[in-house]
Parts: structure tokens; sequence; C-alpha cells
């Protein structure tokens, strides 16, 4: 029965026990004192037990009494909060974000993002994973994520169901292992001067975008690269141009990435730009989710 309980009631049980006077206390609830003392009444049959002894030196608070009214002052909170509560998660002040990112984000665009974010929503609690850009499509489609920092394009699949907002364009540059004699002494490099060591790139697969922007740089250098190794993360790609295994042609923020054993050069040749950008489905309604891309928007 304790579940018809009202949130009146309780009011009215709480002001009458820190007044422990009928009389005071419908005063200040702004009621006559019968349909006071019904509504106690009707609680204590409710819970089948008397909350207050009433005699003539006036009301004091049974035992049933004490241990009901720290729980109901409690109750009365809680319910006074949810209005507040709702507004939050309406307005995007709170609830969940599950934003998803390629390794190379992480060393450009996710750390200030998310420190903005951070800053303006603190109550927002996001879920971050680490993904390759394809991947990120699939999740997007099942709603497992929220948003994804992919390198484009969207595939033909997914562009039906996802909006896009472009983020980042940067230029590739030469990521080698260090000291090689051909870039002593040199700020830019020209892929026709180095020795002809593998190039370690992502699977064309996993960022068909970045695979076909750095195959365009040895094309126009009037080159065919020999593949020694692919990799799915960018921190492999560095670890294995530090071990001696090849060189590789990454985007420019990659060089926040530090390797012993690695040395970024700027390309002499005009490379093709790498786009970083956002995606999400275009029905995901969430507040959160509409807050995070207002936020972006307005660093671009």
């Amino acid at each position: 029965m304790a579940a018809n309980i009202e949130l009146r009631q309780l009011r009215y049980f709480v002001t009458v026990a820190e007044e422990l006077h009928f009389g005071r206390a419908a005063r200040r609830l702004h009621m006559t004192q019968p349909p006071l003392s019904q509504t106690i009444l009707a609680l204590e049959d409710m819970l089948g037990a008397a909350l207050f002894d009433r005699n003539r030196r006036g009301v004091a608070l049974t035992p049933a009494g004490e241990a009901l009214l720290p729980e109901a002052r409690r109750l009365l909170a809680q319910a006074g909060e949810l209005p507040g509560l709702v507004r939050r998660a309406a307005s995007g002040e709170t609830g969940k974000l599950s934003l998803a990112f390629v390794s190379s984000a992480d060393y450009s665009v996710l750390p200030p993002s998310l420190r903005a974010y951070r800053a303006a929503f603190p109550h927002v609690q996001i879920t971050l994973q680490e993904a390759t850009s394809d991947r990120q499509m699939d999740e997007l489609l099942q709603g497992r994520i929220d948003a994804g920092l992919l390198i484009p394009p969207l595939t033909e699949k997914v562009k039906a169901e996802l909006d896009y907002l472009p983020i980042l364009s940067e230029p590739l540059i030469l990521a080698s292992p260090a000291n090689l004699p051909e870039l002593r002494g040199k700020h830019d490099a020209s892929l026709r001067t180095l020795p002809p060591l593998p190039l370690i790139i992502f699977p064309r697969a996993i960022a068909p975008g970045l695979y076909d922007a750095i195959l365009a740089v040895f094309r126009a250098a009037g080159m065919t690269p020999v593949i020694g190794q692919e990799a799915i993360q960018m921190q492999t790609i560095v670890s294995l141009v530090s071990a001696g295994m090849g060189i590789a042609l990454v985007p420019q923020s990659v060089s926040n990435l530090r390797r012993p054993g690695v040395e970024y050069r700027p390309l002499a040749q005009t490379t093709p730009l790498v786009e970083t950008g956002l995606a999400w489905r275009r029905d995901n309604t969430s507040p959160v989710l509409k807050g995070f891309l207002d936020l972006m928007r307005k660093r671009l």
C-alpha cells in the first residue's frame, strides 16, 4: 500500500513534524486544520502505524514517525529536483554522449574538442572508443554510437542515413627513420631523393580516402611505392617507422606523436589535403548530440 502514498501527504506530514502543532502546520500550508488532520490520519491508516502521539500537552512524533521523517524529506527533495533534471536533459546539459574517433584525430581535433565540450557540458557522461572509419559507419548505422570523427568519404551505403561536417583539412608529411643521410640538413623532403624504403600505410579497405591521397603523392612524383606493411592505427605505423621498417606519409597533426627514431618532414611537393570530419545519424534527435554538434560548428 505504500506505493499509493502521495507527495502531498508526505509534505503535510513533514510540516506537522516540524511544527509539532496541527494548527500552526495548517496555517503554514495555507489550509484549515480539519483536512490536514484527515490527511495525516489517512496516511497513518495506509502505513498501519501511528505517526504522532496526540495528547493535551501537544503533538510528538512516534518511533514510526521518527523513522519516516528523514525518508519523507529525502523523497520530497528528490521530487523537487525532477523539473530541473528534466529541463537539463531536454537541453542536452545532462545525459550520455558516445563518440568514436580515428587514431589521427587523437593528435588533432579530439583533445581540444573534448576540453571545450567538457567545459560547456560538465555533467554529460562521455564514452570514447577508437575505431577505423569503416567501423564507425557501421556503428552509426546500428545506433551504437552518437557521432564519429572519421576520414571521408562516406560510403554510398551510409550517405542516405548519415550527416557529415568537415572539421579539419591538413597536408600529408613524411615520417621517416631518424638520421637518413638524404634528409640531413634539409627542412623539406622530396620523395625522389629518398632511399628505396618500403611504404607503411593504412589498408585501403579501412581508409580509402587516406590511402588514395598517399598514393596520389607518389604518382605526382612519377613513382610507384613498394608497400611493405599495412597497419590500421597511426601509433602502429609510426612505431614501424621508428623500427626502420620503412617510411610513411601521415597527416600533419600526427607529428604530435613523438617516437624515438622517427623524424617528420614536410614534403617538397604539394600534397592532397586529408580531411577529418564528424558524422552522425540524421535521425538522431538526442539533445546531448545537438549540443555537441552546435559546439563543433561554433569552433569551425
